[in-house]
C-alpha cells in the first residue's frame, strides 16, 4: 500500500500549494517520462509560434494583375536604380478621373480585358527618362524609404519631378506609411505572370499603315519586329509617343508574325492570319509570354 500511495503522489497534478513557498524548498519532481513529455510539448509550442509569427516582410506588398497563373519566382529587376524621387497619388487610374493615360488609344480607354490582366496597381513615370514612351505597359518595382515595395504597371508618363512616380489609389494604399517626403527608389522589373500577351491595333490600322500596342508583356521591350507580306524578313517597327509600334508601309494583307525582344535579350513571337475584316481596332491574343 505504501508503494501504491507513493506512486499516486508522484503522478498527481501539482497543486498551487506546491509552489507558493517555492523559494524555501525544492520544486516537486516528476518521473523522467513526464519531464520528457513537458519538454516535447514546449518545443512544439515554440516551433508553432516561431513559424506563424509576423516578421518585417508583413508590410511588404507585391502587386500584380488579377490573373496570376504561375509561380512567379524571385523578383527580377533590370538596369538603373532611379533614386531621389517620391511616389505621389496621381491619381493614376483606368477611368482617367483626373489625367488622361498617355499609353492608351486616343479614341478609347484601356480595354476591359487588358485592365483585368494588368491589374489596378498602376504607375505614371517621370518623362525625363530617355524613350519613356517605350516603357508603356512595362512594370516598375518601387521600394520606399520605409522598406515597403510594390510592383506596378506603367500606363502613363508626364510626372514633372525628377525620378518620381505617380501611382494609383491601390498602389498608394500599399506603399504609404504616412511619411513625408514619400522618398523611394525604383527599377524596371519583370512583371508577374498574368497571362498571354495582347496585340491591340489602332482604330485606323490597316494593311497600308499598321500600328499596335503590345500589352501585358512580362519584360520591358527593347525591340518589336514584323515579318509579313510586305516584309519577307523581320523588320523593326518604330515606336510612337503613345507606346505604339508602327509600320508606316503596313504589313500587307496576309499572314504576319510579330517578334518581340525584351531588354533582357529574351524573345517571343506570335503568328496570325490576317482577319477577314481587317485589324482596325482589334485585340489579338498571343500564345504565351516571356518566361
Amino acid at each position: 500500500m505504501a508503494k501504491l500511495a507513493l506512486e499516486f503522489r508522484l503522478r498527481r497534478r501539482p497543486r498551487f500549494s506546491d509552489f507558493r513557498d517555492i523559494g524555501s524548498r525544492a520544486p516537486p519532481r516528476y518521473p523522467a517520462r513526464v519531464r520528457k513529455l513537458f519538454i516535447a510539448i514546449g518545443c512544439a509550442l515554440f516551433l508553432l509560434v516561431a513559424c506563424g509569427s509576423d516578421d518585417a516582410s508583413s508590410d511588404v506588398g507585391v502587386a500584380s494583375g488579377t490573373g496570376t497563373t504561375t509561380d512567379n519566382g524571385p523578383p527580377v529587376n533590370f538596369g538603373t536604380t532611379f533614386e531621389g524621387g517620391q511616389f505621389h497619388l496621381g491619381p493614376v487610374d483606368y477611368e482617367e478621373t483626373v489625367w488622361m493615360n498617355a499609353c492608351r488609344p486616343n479614341q478609347n480607354k484601356y480595354a476591359s480585358e487588358i485592365r483585368a490582366a494588368q491589374g489596378e496597381l498602376l504607375a505614371g513615370l517621370w518623362d525625363g527618362i530617355p524613350n519613356v514612351s517605350s516603357y508603356c505597359d512595362a512594370c516598375v518595382r518601387i521600394t520606399t524609404a520605409k522598406g515597403k515595395t510594390a510592383l506596378l504597371r506603367v500606363v502613363t508618363y508626364g510626372v514633372t519631378t525628377e525620378n518620381s512616380i505617380d501611382v494609383s489609389q491601390a498602389a498608394y494604399d500599399l506603399l504609404d506609411s504616412g511619411e513625408y517626403p514619400r522618398t523611394m527608389s525604383w527599377q524596371f522589373a519583370k512583371c508577374d505572370d498574368t497571362g498571354k500577351i495582347f496585340y491591340e491595333f489602332q482604330q485606323k490600322a490597316s494593311e497600308w499603315w499598321t500600328s499596335l500596342w503590345i500589352r501585358n508583356a512580362r519584360v520591358p521591350i527593347a525591340k518589336i519586329e514584323v515579318k509579313s507580306v510586305n516584309h519577307p524578313t523581320f523588320t523593326e517597327m518604330t515606336r510612337g509617343s503613345d507606346g505604339t509600334a508602327n509600320d508606316m508601309k503596313g504589313f500587307g494583307k496576309g499572314p504576319f508574325t510579330i517578334q518581340i525582344t525584351g531588354i533582357d535579350g529574351t524573345v517571343v513571337s506570335d503568328s496570325f492570319e490576317w482577319p477577314s475584316d481587317g485589324v482596325a481596332g482589334k485585340t489579338l491574343s498571343g500564345t504565351g509570354n516571356f518566361p
